[in-house]
């Protein structure tokens, strides 16, 4: 048997490294979802939405809270930015997010912007999706103009 001996140079190294590893690991306070991004070069929303309204559809990078997810699959985000609330979803149906939980969250979206709209059973299998009551569903009978993204990735900061 070998014994190691450790200078007392390398045991401050070993400390220091120590205490670095176990505070960078408790900063992770992120959550990715799709593809990996990061949280730099963030669009202002008010821009991507005038952006949009110029050319259509962007590619872009914006953050909000969130207000609620799809509590059957995690498939879409009802997101609060500036004071409008978007409708996002997740390209191809690549990647969900947590049903529950995360509501009042940041959440970083990577991917197009656009408006659309929404047709009337659309509207109310989103309801469905959101846990909303029949009769709620029900009272659901014009089409949905809204400004929605479709997300390629996702961060939600805890």
């Amino acid at each position: 048997i070998k014994i190691l001996k450790i200078k007392k140079t390398d045991m401050k190294y070993i400390f220091f490294l120590s205490i670095f590893l176990v505070f960078s690991s408790c900063n992770t306070n992120q959550s990715h979802y799709g593809e990996i991004i990061t949280s730099e070069n963030i669009v202002d929303y008010s821009k991507a939405k005038e952006l949009v309204l110029e050319e259509g559809k962007i590619s872009t990078k914006i953050e909000g809270t969130i207000l609620e997810t799809c509590a059957k699959k995690g498939c879409w985000i009802r997101l609060k930015a500036d004071n409008d609330t978007l409708f996002v979803r997740f390209k191809d149906y690549g990647f969900f997010v947590p049903t529950s939980g995360v509501e009042g969250k940041t959440a970083i979206l990577q991917g197009e912007a656009t408006y659309e709209t929404l047709e009337v059973e659309e509207v109310r299998h989103y309801a469905e999706d959101a846990g909303k009551s029949k009769e709620e569903i029900e009272l659901i009978t014009e089409p949905e103009y809204i400004f929605s993204f479709t997300a390629t990735g996702v961060i939600i900061e805890d």
